[in-house]
């Protein structure tokens, strides 16, 4: 069976009981937080994968990285209850990225991220927002905003998975292409 397709599964299972439970938004930050730690903390992934350590070590550590206290959330206990008990615990990581897939998808939210050589002035931002706005014919916007110097000059700009590569580093790339052959 496809790796994507169990967490999938369980991510869309998730997002039905929170519906339910009128929980989805709240399950979403958790979700976004639980990704951020394991973006921030890469040995989480392999802790909670590891056979040595309990369920019970695990649910607690994943608490403790989606902020919240055991019993704060029933439909978070829950859902950790069920990933211990069908030994799924270990693809939470990908659980997450799934929930929160869904959840923009099915709340018209646009997850943007912004990579320029420099910060960019309010300005920019403000011309580069209508930009995206009149492209995706409008929604919400969740934006990811980093400096890399690599690309020299410009800026890419990612929305969901369409990305704009307007950097000075791709255009000399493609420029060296074109020289070379």
């Amino acid at each position: 069976m496809d790796k994507g397709l169990i967490p999938a599964r369980y991510a869309k299972a998730l997002y039905e009981v929170a519906l339910e439970r009128k929980d989805a938004e709240n399950m979403y930050a958790v979700m976004c937080r639980l990704s951020d730690v394991f973006n921030a903390e890469p040995t989480l992934a392999s802790t909670i994968a590891n056979p040595f350590v309990s369920e019970t070590d695990k649910i607690s550590l994943l608490h403790t990285a989606s902020g919240l206290a055991v019993g704060e959330d029933a439909t978070f206990d829950d859902f950790l209850k069920l990933l211990a008990e069908n030994r799924r615990i270990d693809i939470l990581r990908d659980i997450a990225r799934a929930y929160t897939d869904i959840y923009r998808r099915s709340n018209g939210i646009f997850n943007v991220s912004v990579t320029s050589a420099a910060p960019l002035s309010d300005e920019a931002l403000k011309r580069l927002e209508a930009i995206i706005d009149k492209e995706t014919g409008g929604g919400t916007y969740e934006y990811n905003f980093t400096v890399d110097p690599a690309l020299i000059g410009g800026f890419t700009v990612t929305v969901n998975n369409r990305r704009l590569d307007a950097s000075v580093a791709s255009q000399l790339e493609a420029l060296r292409h074109v020289l070379i052959g």
